[in-house]
């Protein structure tokens, strides 16, 4: 019988197992332990960020703050989620590596200025967890911090892996992590790696947002809204404007939705910010680099500054916010104390590390003048020229107008019902003396003859225009074709409505070019009154509504649908840097009521209003380059010629250079939408381009919706032509209407904006001061003193290119993606394109081409790629063609 001490020990032996039988299982566990260290590896890499610059006036006490954090412990983590293995407790995601703290932050210090810092990290990572696809970032500091990249070293079996994330980070009172994915490989939503798939959409959904409420500044959100921020009708009823957009009367492209409240007097106004305020809602990541914001202050402190010193001179002046010649216009540029010339500016330039101070530094103009035009640096007289005016036309800031005459004479296409009869009263009789002996039909009949014709585009709001200040014209322009070229201007017709009303029709006046006597005074204020309609048309329409409007919504759409995976979103990613922005600006300070562009530019009060009455008229398939030479009539399809295209123009230098670069952006979009869709099946079934696409028509584009040319994007070929048209028109399109503005436009008489009377008729006091001192008579018909230095300041900030430009053909990150073939295509685009600068070039030094120089002798660069300079020095330079509406 076993003794008590026996049967204790025996209960224990069950229970706990014998000594023997524990030291076995210590031994097992040992060695699975074993097992898994042999498994466990580590992977050492790099993060490189941008610490909150200490220069930031929200919050200068940032890095202070996140230094003592730091020594509490809360740190900034990173664990890698893996592609191939799933977590079944985390819901079947990818399965979530062991966190690693960024060290040592406290030791890197904060630059002054935005400068990246890098961290050295080993990942803990076992065998098991396969392949990282993604990575989990949390920031527990008391600020943000900009996030650029994640480098992985020798990841077992795979190499290096690279993650793009050019994102701020925020802490996690804001958002608890931010998930990043790797540019291992772009995948098709159904390509997915199954881990990464939760992954993915949800990272959309928290991109799309809900809907409602005011948009925070460390919101990543991107949703719609109409036009309704650009009014301030609590300010006054003067200030009220029509919302844009969401209706029959106003059809609009949609802008960014912001949230704001609604103003007090009107419900469907959205409240607007201090003037002053930049702290306007953007997507984070949307916002202007801290390089891109420095170079916008400096250059609008160096604006003020060149237009406060000749307004005060003016006080002093017998004539008061006038230019009294064009001699003293050119003062404008002469006199004024360039301080950055010397030694010193370079010394000092050197030891100052604030970006923006040294954008004021900058020794390529000085701080108190304007820089030179262009248009006038060899010669400023030869603007004046009918040779030059017509020239203009084809390599001016606007050449996206003049279209082939195909009936005489023109008609309008205005409701005769409500607008009466517009047909031109231009006669064979006006114009045949100059044609080189060909008749009218005879000109039509070989092409000769072309138009530029604003008469329908601006008829309709004439009445209310000129009821303000403004007095101008609805005009029409002929010009004939001649053998050298060039293109002679004929006739410029000068429209009014009838005085006893709309319904009755117009009254017009006809004039011809003339060389001697007061004639040839009222024919440059005949082209003047042409030059002010094309201003403009083309800074509301051709500049700001078909390139800077048209393309936000595809912003917004495709950062809401498309995943940082997918493959379109990676092409089209880099043509939509900054435009929200830049956009959000101009709603801002320059659209608005009562600002920047209503102060300089004809239309005043009803300038967006004009706009929206344009885009009836959008069709986004006609902003094909091919496309849109063919409507105007301009080119004929011939398989014979290169791009299957006759320039009927063929000395027309932005459709031969647009031509050039418009077959490079199409051949690799071609290339890089083969490799990822072989099939037209992978289009019509990609769930995100679909819902992309879908959205894109019913909401960025809503009131176009129903319009049967879009695309159905059931074939790569709808793909293809769509995805071309965005980069063309983001990039080359904007380039060529946007950066050409100060080198023409700098001057203003050679693109006056405003004119304040009618032409002078026989008899009157103004027909007499023309006769006596015609260069005055010309300039108090056109933009005054004050309005001309705000204008010139607004487009030399729009014509400079900045120091951060990202040429098309350039990528931010030569790292965007791993995929062999897309990077392949890619180098042989920008190879492409590098062969395009050789060819300008060339084309630029024959003679035989007058349209590409003039009589100004200024060369036709505003389609030049700039793809083989990254010098980052940024400046008016009158060439380049950067990825995206970013200015």
């Amino acid at each position: 019988m076993a003794s008590p001490s026996q049967k204790i020990g025996g209960f224990f032996e069950r229970v706990c197992g014998s000594n023997s039988t524990r030291e076995r299982e210590r031994e097992r566990e040992s060695e699975r332990e074993r097992e898994r260290e042999d498994q466990r590896q580590t992977i050492k890499g790099r993060v490189v960020l941008m610490k909150k610059n200490v220069m930031d006036l929200n919050d200068s006490k940032a890095s202070l703050i996140d230094s003592f954090y730091e020594l509490l412990g809360k740190q900034v983590s990173l664990q890698l989620i893996s592609a191939t293995s799933v977590d079944p407790v985390n819901h079947y995601r990818g399965r979530i590596g062991s966190p690693i703290y960024l060290q040592r932050w406290n030791c890197t210090g904060s630059a002054v200025t935005a400068r990246e810092t890098e961290f050295e990290v080993t990942f803990d990572w076992e065998e098991e967890m396969g392949v990282p696809g993604a990575i989990r970032v949390i920031n527990r500091h008391h600020s943000e911090f900009y996030l650029s990249s994640v480098t992985l070293e020798d990841v077992p079996g795979h190499g290096r892996i690279h993650f793009v994330c050019n994102s701020w980070v925020y802490p996690v009172r804001y958002e608890n992590e931010r998930v990043f994915f790797s540019n291992k490989k772009a995948y098709l939503p159904c390509q997915t790696p199954e881990p990464l798939h939760q992954y993915r959409e949800e990272e959309l959904m928290k991109l799309r947002g809900n809907g409602h409420g005011e948009r925070k500044t460390w919101e990543r959100i991107y949703d719609y809204d109409v036009y309704n921020d650009l009014g301030n009708p609590d300010k006054g009823p003067e200030y009220r404007r029509p919302v844009l957009g969401g209706s029959k009367e106003y059809p609009y492209p949609r802008r960014g939705r912001t949230g704001r409240g609604r103003t007090k007097t009107d419900p469907y106004t959205e409240k607007r910010l201090p003037l002053l305020s930049l702290d306007i809602y953007v997507p984070r990541d949307e916002r202007f680099s801290q390089v891109k914001f420095s170079d916008f202050i400096a250059y609008a402190i160096k604006s003020l500054v060149q237009v406060a010193i000749p307004e005060i001179r003016s006080l002093f002046d017998k004539t008061i916010n006038e230019f009294d010649s064009l001699e003293d216009i050119l003062h404008i540029y002469e006199v004024g104390t360039n301080v950055t010339n010397g030694g010193t500016h370079d010394t000092v330039s050197n030891c100052i590390s604030w970006e923006f101070i040294r954008e004021l530094g900058r020794s390529d103009v000085g701080f108190c003048k304007f820089p030179m035009p262009d248009v006038i640096k060899e010669n400023n007289s030869a603007w004046r020229t009918d040779k030059e005016f017509a020239r203009e036309m084809l390599a001016g800031l606007n050449p996206i107008i003049i279209r082939r005459l195909e009936e005489f004479p023109p008609a309008s296409k205005l409701e005769i019902d409500k607008y009466g009869n517009h047909t031109s009263t231009i006669t064979k009789g006006h114009i045949e003396k100059n044609m080189n002996g060909l008749t009218v039909d005879q000109a039509i009949e070989n092409n000769k003859l072309f138009i530029l014709d604003y008469h329908d585009a601006l008829m309709p709001y004439l009445s209310r225009i000129n009821s303000t200040s403004t007095k101008m014209y609805a005009t029409r322009t002929l010009l004939f074709l001649q053998e050298d070229g060039t293109l002679k201007p004929l006739a410029i017709e000068l429209s009014l409505p009838h005085p006893q009303g709309e319904s009755y029709g117009v009254t017009s006046q006809v004039y011809t070019p003339a060389d001697d006597g007061v004639e040839s005074y009222i024919w440059q204020l005949a082209k003047a009154y042409v030059a002010v309609n094309d201003s403009g048309y083309h800074q509301l329409i051709s500049h700001w509504l078909h390139t800077h409007a048209v393309i936000e919504p595809f912003v917004i759409a495709t950062n809401r649908q498309l995943s940082v995976l997918h493959p379109i979103y990676k092409l089209l990613h880099p043509h939509f840097r900054d435009t929200m922005n830049i956009n959000a600006l101009a709603r801002h300070i320059l659209i608005n009521a009562g600002g920047l562009l209503e102060m300089t530019v004809f239309p005043g009060k009803y300038a967006l209003e004009l706009s929206s009455v344009s885009y009836e008229n959008w069709n986004f398939m006609e902003q094909a380059l091919p496309t849109d030479l063919l409507k105007r009539g301009v080119a004929v399809e011939d398989p014979d010629y290169p791009h299957g295209l006759r320039l009927l123009i063929e000395d027309y230098p932005y459709a031969v250079d647009g031509l050039e670069v418009w077959s490079a952006i199409e051949t690799w979009v071609i290339e890089y939408c083969s490799f990822y869709y072989p099939e037209d099946d992978l289009v019509r079934y990609d769930t995100e381009l679909q819902s992309w696409w879908m959205e894109l028509r019913n909401e960025g584009h809503g009131d176009k919706k129903c319009e049967s040319w879009w695309p159905q994007m059931h074939t790569r070929a709808d793909l293809i032509k769509t995805c071309t048209i965005i980069i063309w028109v983001a990039s080359a399109l904007h380039a060529a209407i946007n950066f050409g503005q100060y080198p023409y436009g700098g001057y203003l008489p050679n693109r006056p904006t405003i004119s304040r009377r009618f032409m002078p008729q026989p008899g009157t006091q103004e027909y007499e001061e023309l006769q006596r001192n015609p260069d005055l008579g010309f300039l108090k018909t056109i933009t005054p003193q004050q309005q001309t230095l705000l204008g010139i300041s607004l487009i030399e900030i729009l014509s400079r290119h900045a120091t951060d430009e990202i040429y098309l053909g350039q990528r931010d990150n030569p790292e965007w993606t791993s995929d062999a073939e897309a990077l392949a295509a890619f180098e042989s685009f920008g190879s492409r394109l590098r062969d395009i600068e050789s060819i300008i070039n060339q084309r630029n030094l024959d003679r035989r081409w007058n349209n590409r120089f003039g009589p100004v002798e200024m060369q036709y660069t505003l389609l030049y790629p700039n793809t083989s300079d990254f010098s980052r020095q940024g400046g008016i330079t009158g060439k380049g063609i950067p990825n995206s509406v970013s200015i």
